[in-house]
């Protein structure tokens, strides 16, 4: 008799990776695909139509990825802060499929005009309604589209790809306040699809090898560790799919929509499920951060203790919600 073939965990499953030309949403995409879902990858740069980034990567490259591997994807080009364009693409699946099991939100993470490390008062801002458009209004456009889809099923996840697994992040102001609204943005969401019994949560990957970063350090994929000569921290970073996988083994837990609202990273899901990356390492940036960046860091070790204490008085004053004192 002929072996059966295992079932994938997604085997089944509808998925959107919405920001699936390169870096994380790539990945995702690809980790999703290898899980078994049938991936729809969204975004502006097709072939012969690239989008504003003018980066050679593609959505249909992406989706060529995934079928090479054996997977089912297909790519549809969609500019995310037109409402128009991602109502239909909901529609289309709609209608294709009847379900959406997976969102994963990764929309112009990698939009240049927040790089810079800049203070808030020294920022260009010339791009700023532009830059909140494209890479946190796209997000809740997306998001509004696709709960419906998951809502009369009663069942689906949202992931909305972020940086840094605390609330502050790296970068100018436009940066931080993107960042940090997005992992708001899980939260609210989770509050109001919880009775719906649908999660959604924030993810951070680590230090990505995105196309981008490999091409700044002049390696590629193939000789990444070279890279480490110029920055020893890029020794400890993870390739796109390493997320994926991540983001995959928690749209397989039957149990995900009690971490629902939670903000959390590839490391931390990839130590919970037992992930690890395609050449078998299990990447751990904060251990590195840890053991090798704070403690020579005297600003460092300074600014996550006042994170600490930020946090701890919030909680302490959310607490007197639950038990408040007497006031006689």
């Amino acid at each position: 008799m002929p072996k059966k073939t295992k079932k994938k965990p997604l085997e089944g499953q509808i998925a959107v990776v919405a920001g699936a030309t390169r870096g994380a949403g790539r990945g995702i995409a690809r980790g999703l695909g290898e899980a078994g879902a049938v991936v729809y990858c969204t975004g502006r740069s097709v072939r012969g139509q690239p989008s504003p980034y003018d980066r050679p990567e593609t959505i249909e490259e992406t989706a060529e990825m995934i079928t090479s591997a054996g997977g089912r994807a297909i790519p549809v080009r969609v500019d995310h802060t037109v409402e128009s364009e991602v109502r239909a693409l909901f529609k289309k699946i709609e209608r294709e499929h009847g379900r959406l099991d997976v969102l994963a939100n990764s929309v112009a993470g990698q939009d240049m005009r927040m790089a810079g490390w800049t203070t808030f008062w020294e920022t260009e801002l010339r791009d700023a309604v532009p830059v909140v458009e494209n890479a946190l209004l796209s997000h809740v456009i997306t998001a509004k589209h696709a709960a419906p889809l998951m809502i009369k099923k009663r069942r689906g996840l949202i992931v909305e790809i972020t940086e840094s697994d605390m609330l502050f992040c790296g970068g100018n102001v436009l940066a931080q306040l993107v960042k940090f609204s997005i992992k708001g943005l899980a939260l609210i969401m989770a509050e109001e699809l919880r009775k719906h019994r649908v999660a959604a949560i924030a993810i951070t990957p680590g230090y990505l090898r995105s196309e981008w970063m490999l091409e700044h350090l002049g390696v590629t994929e193939e000789n990444w560790r070279d890279g480490g000569k110029k920055d020893k921290t890029f020794l400890e970073s993870e390739s796109p799919l390493f997320i994926g996988r991540t983001i995959a083994a928690l749209a397989a837990d039957p149990k995900v929509l009690a971490r629902s609202g939670d903000l959390t990273s590839s490391w931390e899901l990839g130590q919970e499920y037992g992930i690890t990356d395609y050449d078998g390492r299990q990447p751990d940036i904060v251990k590195h951060f840890a053991e090798e960046i704070v403690p020579s860091s005297k600003w460092f070790k300074e600014a996550i203790q006042r994170h600490i204490d930020w946090l701890n008085r919030i909680a302490r004053r959310a607490d007197r919600y639950l038990r408040p004192t007497s006031t006689s």
